[in-house]
């Protein structure tokens, strides 16, 4: 397999709370989510959270090949919990949280779990593009977000505002009326999409964060068709500097509202033999 892989934090002074990994068969990536400059009630911070859970994730997915991508998860989720329960208060709204998309190459097939609204690109053999993402967030928070999106990114006004839609969005965390996301609680393992193709059928898979998919679901300037041809033509980097380009031109999120007006992008492109 070849892989090739650019993860950049939102700003050169800002830790990447990304995370992206490949083994022979296997590959990861989570975009970690918490409150900002804000108290979590982790001492290790949500940049820690995501790569620990990434890498214990990766290697039971090698380790554990019988066991189906969600178990994988939820073990890694309790794994990671008992590394820092003790020390850490996980109980805390703001505790820190991830998105998840998970891909194992096993007996013929390519293995898959999406959990939370990061992406996954299956492109075919036959030039089709199936796109798995998660949008149960999106869903809830386009009901709870109009006041955030109303605003000049980067305000005072915006960021309470932001603050205000984050606390709403946290009591609907992990509940089924909700969405779904990994955390504390090994039981949102379970919520993930997931799913399996002929791994013949394939010619290569892109992982993405959110802060990277915005060039398609959030400026709306490629639609996913042209979203991977990019990647596979000009590599993730393309991906990324495009994303840094419509991010600038509009800082304020006057023709794009958003929460952050610039974020981490990750791009991960496996490419089958």
């Amino acid at each position: 397999m070849t892989i090739a892989l650019v993860s950049l934090p939102a700003a050169p002074d800002m830790p990447n709370e990304d995370f992206a990994a490949a083994s022979p068969g296997a590959a990861v990536l989570l975009d970690g989510a918490g409150v900002a400059g804000g108290e979590t009630g982790c001492e290790h911070g949500v940049a820690w959270f995501s790569s620990m859970l990434g890498g214990v994730l990766l290697g039971m997915l090698v380790a554990q090949p019988g066991l189906a991508l969600a178990e994988c998860l939820g073990r890694a989720i309790r794994t990671v919990r008992s590394l820092h329960e003790d020390d850490c208060d996980l109980h805390h709204p703001a505790s820190p949280t991830s998105t998840v998309v998970a891909v194992r190459a096993r007996a013929g097939t390519l293995e898959y779990a999406v959990l939370g609204d990061s992406a996954l690109l299956l492109a075919g053999r036959d030039g089709t593009v199936d796109v798995v993402t998660d949008r149960r967030l999106d869903e809830v928070g386009k009901q709870l977000r109009g006041p955030v999106d109303a605003l000049p990114t980067g305000s005072p006004e915006h960021a309470a505002a932001l603050a205000e839609y984050r606390s709403a969005l946290t009591g609907l965390r992990n509940r089924p009326e909700g969405f779904w996301i990994a955390g504390p609680d090994p039981e949102a393992a379970q919520h993930a999409l997931a799913g399996s193709v002929p791994l013949d059928s394939l010619a290569s898979v892109v992982l993405m964060s959110d802060g990277a998919t915005r060039l398609v679901d959030r400026f709306e300037l490629a639609t996913w068709e042209q979203l991977f041809a990019l990647v596979a033509a000009s590599g993730p980097a393309e991906v990324i500097r495009r994303v840094r380009d419509a991010e600038a031109e509009d800082p304020a999120g006057r023709r794009w509202p958003r929460g952050k007006a610039r974020d981490d992008a990750t791009v991960l492109h496996w490419m089958l033999p």
